[in-house]
């Protein structure tokens, strides 16, 4: 079967799911707003259409291969001590940039969501900071060497959720101020449907810490020769250090500025490569054509084929990530609005993910291109070849930096599972248990469990050396974790009928039922189209190597068919009981989060100026701080009492990070426009002293 075909008609039917149900709700349509949002939707899907068909299918001249006359490799430790001096200096500068600006956390708000204030593009390079995760450098250079740009399918495959996601979820979760994912089940449920979510999300980000902390390890045995566990201890202390001081603040400009260390790296190795060769073309050039195709082997090679990676990565994996993915939500919560959050996404999805598809496999790439220019000798383990490449064009210092940008990587992905799981631990395990703790209290665990994670993450890291790659570790282990969970949210959200029975059923049943193939893979093999069996050994793990990417397509079939079928033999939920909290009810979330009715549309900024000394009283679900404005500014923004208006320093630069939400709770008659907040906010706004703000009416 075409992989291009398979893919593109699967994932587009999840597409127009998406449309239909954003229709219904009005935010796409034939006219205005919705016209806008329905032209970047659809605009999207082709962009990425006619990306990957051109790549799959045009003609492409290929230079001659150029055999290699030199004497191989020599093995030891890669770079100089100038270049482990550069990567120590990025170390400390990490930890000072990550202490530095959390410094200031004093609760859980600010901990877990950074005060809920950060622009869209600070948010969007947050999130690929993230996504670029721990594994992504050494995993897809590995990818990429062996297959090619197909290696990018899992970057060029999110999408199809676009429309569920960002019309659908994003202001449910927004708006309903949800600390957690389990949180939403126990509204939408009852407490047995959080306990259950519960659990298996803690053993999904747990589990992340550990693949992400087995990927650091192999890192460095492969640059300094050190055990991969006691490489592992190494970076899961100095990440643990700036995020249990800092929280969600440290992690997002942390993540600020690995970010672009991480994109400058991509885009340097290519450019070295590109010199070598003697220009972008002959680079391009170089590559065999097979390895520019958008899609490798449907269902060939059991390592590596394109039913397995669209099933495990844009069904199973790409869902959980954005849906589900507590690191991930917290970075959408700590956006100033849900519009902020869209832009976020988009931005992510059109430009900085293909961006980042090209920046994780470079040394990948460029490898094979100076292989079958004769320059590198053929056969290399795909597991070094991003650091054999990096070594071969970097001069000493730059091969560094280019290190340094991996731990980056490696680091990014850490930093936001520790502060996932301890958000998780105390919303939704601690505090029931503690109803009484204070903000302080809360603070406190929150920060405890940080460290209590991080050792939770070593302990895996031999469980995940069991496998041959950091690839197949990953694969397996959200191919095996992640559907239940997906399943069960989807229908929480997008289908009424589906009742609290139904919902434990399809966390258990489906849980169960994959932890079954494990034990007796041969039960993955009605869904594996075709995929080849392999030899795996008789441990308690090894059945998780045997059909280990097929397995998420047993498991989303299994959870579906289990959670439909209790659905409808279930009595279903009350519809008051459903609302803000299903597809259609976005106006009764909004509702609970500002106290009054609203809509999704702000009013542009005016200057103003800031006054302090105001209410210091907390309002309403979101505990937004009282503010008092003048007339003059209440008539700029279109603003009354009850409203909710983001207070900002006017340096866009910043992003956000001297801003803070409030809700109106008097307007002055007064030709000036200002606006009067608690000293506290004061000082998180102008901290410096007097100076010009900036004012937003939101909803």
């Amino acid at each position: 079967m075409d992989p291009y075909l398979y893919q593109y008609g699967l994932g587009t039917l999840v597409f127009l799911v998406g449309l239909i149900y954003a229709g219904r709700q009005g935010y796409v349509g034939t006219s205005g707003r919705p016209l806008r949002n329905l032209l970047v939707l659809v605009s999207g899907l082709v962009f990425f259409a006619a990306l990957q068909g051109w790549l799959q299918y045009a003609e492409m001249e290929t230079a001659p291969a150029v055999p290699y006359e030199g004497e191989g490799l020599e093995s030891g430790i890669l770079g100089t001590g100038l270049d482990y001096g550069v990567m120590i200096s990025y170390f400390v500068a990490i930890l000072a940039i990550g202490t530095w600006f959390g410094r200031k956390q004093k609760s859980t708000k600010d901990f877990f969501f950074a005060g809920q204030r950060f622009s869209w593009w600070l948010i969007a390079f947050s999130l690929v900071a993230t996504t670029i995760g721990s594994y992504s450098f050494v995993k897809y250079s590995k990818i990429a060497y062996n297959y090619g740009l197909a290696s990018s399918q899992t970057y060029l495959n999110d999408w199809f959720w676009l429309p569920l996601f960002i019309f659908g979820w994003l202001p449910l979760l927004y708006f309903n101020r949800l600390t957690s994912v389990p949180e939403y089940f126990e509204r939408r449920f009852g407490r047995s449907t959080r306990n259950v979510v519960t659990g298996l999300l803690l053993v999904y980000l747990i589990g992340y810490v550990g693949v992400n902390l087995f990927t650091m390890g192999k890192a460095l045995h492969i640059l300094l020769g050190w055990d991969v566990f006691w490489g592992a201890v190494c970076v899961a202390c100095i990440s643990a250090v700036y995020v249990t001081f800092g929280g969600q603040t440290s992690v997002i400009m942390t993540d600020l500025f690995q970010g672009v260390m991480l994109l400058a790296t991509g885009a340097l190795i290519i450019f070295l490569g590109a010199q070598m060769l003697g220009g972008m073309e002959p680079l391009w050039e170089h590559m065999p054509r097979v390895h520019r195709k958008a899609f490798t082997n449907f269902n060939v090679d059991p390592a590596y084929h394109s039913v397995g990676i669209f099933w495990q990565d844009a069904m199973a994996n790409s869902a959980t990530f954005y849906f589900l993915n507590q690191g991930m939500l917290m970075r959408f919560m700590a956006a100033r609005s849900v519009e902020e959050g869209r832009k976020a996404v988009i931005s992510v999805l059109v430009v900085l993910m293909p961006i980042a598809a090209i920046v994780v496999a470079s040394g990948g790439w460029v490898g094979k291109a100076l292989e079958h220019a004769g320059i590198l000798p053929p056969g290399m383990d795909g597991g070094e070849v991003f650091f054999i490449t990096s070594e071969l064009l970097a001069r000493p210092g730059v091969f560094g930096l280019i290190m340094a940008a991996l731990t980056a990587a490696l680091m990014s992905t850490v930093d936001t599972l520790i502060t996932a799981v301890a958000a998780i631990v105390v919303n939704d395990v601690y505090q029931p248990l503690k109803p009484e703790s204070t903000d302080r209290d809360l603070l406190r665990v929150a920060r405890y469990t940080s460290i209590g994670v991080t050792l939770l993450g070593i302990s895996l890291v031999p469980v995940f050396n069991r496998f041959d790659s950091i690839y197949a570790a990953h694969g397996a282990f959200t191919a095996a974790v992640t559907p239940p969970l997906v399943v069960a949210l989807l229908l929480s959200v997008f289908w009424r009928r589906f009742t609290e029975k139904a919902a434990v059923a399809t966390l258990v049943g489906g849980a169960a039922a994959i932890v079954a193939s494990i034990c007796w893979p041969e039960l993955v093999s009605p869904f594996a189209h075709g995929v080849p069996a392999q030899e795996v050994g008789d441990g308690l793990f090894d059945g998780a190597r045997q059909y280990k990417y097929m397995r998420a397509l047993y498991g989303l079939t299994v959870s579906s068919v289990i959670g439909v079928a209790v659905a409808l033999v279930t009595t279903p939920p009350a519809e008051e009981r459903q609302k803000g909290l299903v597809w259609g009810t976005v106006s009764d979330a909004l509702r609970y989060y500002k106290g009054s009715d609203g809509t999704e549309s702000a009013s542009s900024f005016v200057s103003a100026v800031l006054e302090k000394g105001g209410d210091v009283a907390l309002l309403g679900s979101g505990q937004l701080p009282a503010v008092a404005m003048s007339s003059a500014l209440a008539a700029a923004i279109q603003a009354g009492e009850g409203d909710i208006v983001y207070v900002t320093d006017p340096r866009w630069w910043l992003g956000g990070l001297r801003a803070s939400h409030g809700k109106v709770q008097g307007i002055v008659e007064a030709v000036e426009p200002w606006i009067r907040v608690s000293d506290e906010v004061y000082q998180v706004v102008l901290p410096s002293g007097p100076r010009a703000i900036k004012v937003q009416r939101l909803y």
